[in-house]
C-alpha cells in the first residue's frame, strides 16, 4: 500500500507506470539512450531505467533495462523519481551508505564507447532531491492514517487559486505533491522574486532551467515539511506532458555550455559550480584561465558572430532625467544612454591592467556543514583564484557618458549606487564612491591574463571591481547604470548574499531588506601543501605525543585591498605558533592589495593518537584583524564568508605504541 501510495503522491512520476504514450509502448530501455542523450543528463536521468527499489521486499518490481553489456556486473543504481521535475529521475543506491553506485566493467569495449562524462553522471555519488522526497514521502505514508492516499486531493485550479495575492498562501505542486510554501518564501536560497516565479503552479518548468536544484538534497530538505496533499493525477499527467514537450520540442539551454577542464572540482553541472583543486591554487601565482573556479547562476550566455558585432556596452544615466528617469521610455530614455562597442572600448579609451583574486562567498561553506547545515554548494577552499584583468576603468566610461562629478551627482540626484546588468539576467551593483575612487582600480575587462575573456569568465564584458566579493564582479555585463538604490534581486537585495547571525536559521525572524549584502570580504587563509619536512628517523618510528616538522605552504588574502602582513601556523592547536615566510604577494602597495599573497612555514607538529599531525593556518591584515578559531563562532544558514582557522590534515603512520 506504501508503495502505491507513493506513485499516486508523485504523479507516479517514477516511470514505473509510464506517462507518454511513447513510454508507454516499451517499458525496456536499451542503453543506447546514453549515446543519444549524453548532451542532456537530466534527460537520460528521467529515461534510464535500471531497477525500481522498495524498502518493502514484497513490494519490489523490477524495469528491465538491456544494459548488461555497457553497466554491467552489479548494477545497484535504483530509479526514484519524486516527480518528472526537469526530468530529474535519480538513481538511489542500495549500498550500505545509501548514496548512487553503478559499478562499471572498464575491459568493456562497448563501455569505453560511451563518454566518460556520461558515465560519470551515471556514477553521482551525492544525495539528490528525488532520492530524499521519495524517502520523506515514504516516511509521511507510514506516519499519516491511510498512507499517502490520506492525503487530500487537489485540482491545478485549486493550487492556482492559492498564489499569495490578497492574503491567500502561497501553493505549488511538484511531481504530483503539492506543498504549501508561504513562510519558506523569505527563506529561498535564490531569493524570494526567483521562488515567487512559482506561485500557484507546478515547479518543474522553473527546475528545468534552474537545475541546481538537482546538484543536492537540500531543495528537498527544506520542502519536506511543507507537504500538504497530493495534485490530483490527471493534473499531473499534463504537467508531465507539458515537460516531455519541453523535452522534445526546445532547445536546451545548456546546450551551448562550453568545454571545461577535467581538472576542476565540479561540484553541479547545470549551472556549473566548480573549483579549482586545492593542489593547483598555489602552483602558479596567477590561475590559468582553464582552472579558474567557475560560479555561475544561469547557463552561460552565447553570441553568435553577428551578435558579437553587433554587441554595445550601454551606459545609463537616465537617473540624472526630471524625476529620477523613472517615466522614461522609448526616444526620450535613450537620450541619456551611451552605447559603446567592443572597438570603441579598446580605441578610445587608455588601456588599464589590474592583478586580483576574486572569491565566491561561500568558500569553504563545506566546513560550516560540519557543525549545522547550510544551504549552497558545498564549496572546499578552491572557489578562489586570480588573474591579470585588462580592460578601461569604469570611471573613465561614466565620465564619457556625462557623470562629470559624482559628489554633486549624488547632491543633486540622490545617485549612490552603479548597477551592473549581465546578458544572463544577473544583476549586482556597488557603492560610487568604490567605482569612482581613482585608486579602487575598477575596470570593464575584455581580456583575461593576456587572453580574450573565455566564455565561462564573462565574455565579451566583465566587470572586475577588486577587493570585493565575487559576485559583485558581474559577468556578461551589457549594461551600467546610475541608480538612487542598489540592484533589485536576489543577488543583492534577497538572502543569496546576506550573513545572518548564528542563532537566525529562519530569515522570517529578521528584516532582509535593512541587512546589508557582503561587498567587502573579511579575512582568509588556506594551506594547499601539507608534506614532513626535515626530520631524523622515519615515519613510522614516530609516536603519539612526538614531534615532526612539516613543511607547509598556501595562501592569504583579504577583502577590501588590505594587505596580508602575517600568517601564522601552529602545530599543536594553537599552544604554539610559528610565523611563515610571506612569498609572492607580499610587495603589493599599501591599501591596494588586490590579490592573494603566498606563504611557506617550517611548523613543528604533535602527533596524534590516530598517527596523524594537524596544522592550521590563521592570517592577519594590516588593520590587524586575525581570522577567529572555529566556523562554529561564525556560523551562518547561508554559509558565506567562512574565515576561521584553515586546518588540515597529515597522516604519518599507523599509530605507535610508547
Amino acid at each position: 500500500m506504501i508503495r502505491n501510495s507513493l506513485s499516486q503522491a508523485v504523479g507516479k512520476a517514477s516511470l514505473v507506470a509510464a506517462r507518454t504514450p511513447k513510454q508507454q509502448s516499451s517499458r525496456l530501455i536499451h542503453l543506447s539512450l546514453v549515446k543519444k542523450n549524453n548532451k542532456n543528463p537530466l534527460m537520460l536521468r528521467r529515461r534510464l531505467l535500471v531497477q525500481s527499489f522498495s524498502t518493502s521486499a514484497s513490494s519490489g518490481n523490477q524495469v528491465d533495462v538491456e544494459a548488461s553489456a555497457v553497466v554491467r556486473n552489479k548494477i545497484l543504481a535504483v530509479v526514484a523519481l519524486a516527480g518528472a521535475v526537469a526530468g530529474a529521475a535519480t538513481f538511489i543506491g542500495t549500498t550500505a551508505n545509501n548514496v548512487a553506485y553503478c559499478e562499471q566493467a572498464e575491459d568493456d569495449e562497448e563501455t569505453k564507447q560511451v563518454p566518460k562524462t556520461t558515465l560519470d553522471y551515471l556514477n553521482f555519488d551525492v544525495w539528490t532531491p528525488a532520492i530524499v522526497a521519495r524517502e520523506d514521502l515514504m516516511e509521511l505514508a507510514n506516519e499519516h492514517d491511510g498512507g499517502l492516499e490520506g492525503y487530500p486531493v487537489y485540482s491545478a485550479k485549486e493550487v492556482a487559486e492559492n498564489d499569495g495575492t490578497d492574503g491567500k498562501p502561497i501553493w505549488m505542486s511538484y511531481g504530483g505533491v503539492v506543498y504549501d510554501v508561504t513562510k519558506f518564501i523569505s527563506n529561498h536560497p535564490g531569493g524570494s522574486e526567483k521562488i515567487m516565479m512559482a506561485a500557484g503552479s507546478s515547479i518543474e518548468p522553473f527546475w528545468h532551467n534552474y537545475r541546481q536544484h538537482f546538484s543536492s538534497d537540500l531543495p528537498i530538505r527544506l520542502m519536506e515539511h511543507m507537504v500538504i496533499g497530493r495534485l490530483l493525477e490527471k493534473d499531473q499527467v499534463l504537467v508531465d506532458a507539458h515537460m516531455e514537450a519541453i523535452y522534445e520540442n526546445s532547445e536546451d539551454p545548456f546546450d551551448h555550455e562550453p568545454v571545461r577542464h577535467k581538472a576542476l572540482r565540479v561540484h553541479s553541472e547545470h549551472t556549473m559550480n566548480a573549483e579549482t583543486p586545492a593542489h593547483l591554487l598555489t602552483n602558479n601565482y596567477l590561475t590559468p584561465n582553464s582552472i579558474f573556479y567557475i560560479r555561475h547562476h544561469h547557463p552561460v550566455p552565447f553570441l553568435t558572430t553577428e551578435q558579437v558585432q553587433k554587441f554595445a556596452l550601454e551606459i545609463d544615466l537616465s537617473a540624472f532625467a526630471p524625476g529620477g528617469g523613472e517615466e522614461l521610455f522609448g526616444k526620450e530614455k535613450q537620450k541619456y544612454i551611451q552605447r559603446y562597442t567592443l572597438e570603441e572600448l579598446k580605441t578610445k579609451f587608455p588601456e588599464t591592467h589590474v592583478v586580483a583574486t576574486l572569491q565566491c562567498s561561500g568558500n569553504r561553506r563545506s566546513d560550516f556543514n560540519r557543525f549545522q547545515r547550510t544551504s549552497g554548494t558545498g564549496w572546499g577552499q578552491g572557489a578562489i583564484s586570480t588573474a591579470k584583468w585588462t580592460g578601461v576603468r569604469l570611471s573613465d566610461l561614466l565620465k564619457d557618458a556625462g557623470l562629470d562629478n559624482p559628489m554633486e551627482a549624488e547632491k543633486e540626484h540622490g545617485v549612490r549606487h552603479v548597477r551592473m546588468h549581465a546578458l544572463d539576467g544577473m544583476s549586482a551593483s556597488v557603492g560610487m564612491e568604490k567605482v569612482m575612487n581613482p585608486y579602487g582600480d575598477c575596470i570593464v575587462a575584455y581580456e583575461m591574463n593576456g587572453q580574450l575573456l573565455p566564455r565561462d569568465h564573462g565574455y565579451p564584458l566583465r566587470v572586475i571591481v577588486p577587493g570585493y566579493a565575487g559576485v559583485r564582479n558581474v559577468k556578461w555585463v551589457n549594461r551600467i547604470e546610475l541608480a538612487k538604490e542598489e540592484a533589485e534581486g536576489p543577488w543583492q537585495r534577497g538572502l543569496n548574499y546576506k550573513i545572518l547571525p548564528p542563532s537566525i536559521t529562519d530569515a522570517n525572524e529578521v528584516d532582509i531588506e535593512t541587512m546589508p549584502s557582503v561587498m567587502e570580504p573579511s579575512l582568509f587563509s588556506g594551506i594547499t601543501n601539507l608534506r614532513l619536512g626535515k626530520n631524523k628517523g622515519r615515519p613510522s618510528e614516530y609516536h603519539p605525543g612526538d614531534k615532526v616538522n612539516m613543511t607547509v605552504s598556501g595562501w592569504a588574502w583579504a577583502g577590501g585591498g588590505r594587505n596580508i602582513v602575517r600568517v601564522d601556523l601552529t602545530g599543536d592547536n594553537g599552544h604554539t605558533w610559528t610565523s611563515a615566510e610571506l612569498k609572492e604577494g607580499k610587495g603589493q602597495r599599501f591599501g591596494k592589495a588586490w590579490a592573494w599573497t603566498f606563504w611557506e612555514a617550517q611548523v613543528p607538529a604533535v602527533v596524534l593518537k590516530d598517527g596523524t599531525v594537524d596544522v592550521a593556518s590563521k592570517a592577519i591584515d594590516n588593520a590587524f584583524n586575525v581570522q577567529p578559531e572555529s566556523s562554529d563562532h561564525v556560523w551562518n544558514v547561508r554559509g558565506l564568508g567562512n574565515n576561521s582557522w584553515f586546518r588540515r590534515s597529515f597522516r604519518l603512520s599507523s599509530p605507535g605504541k610508547k
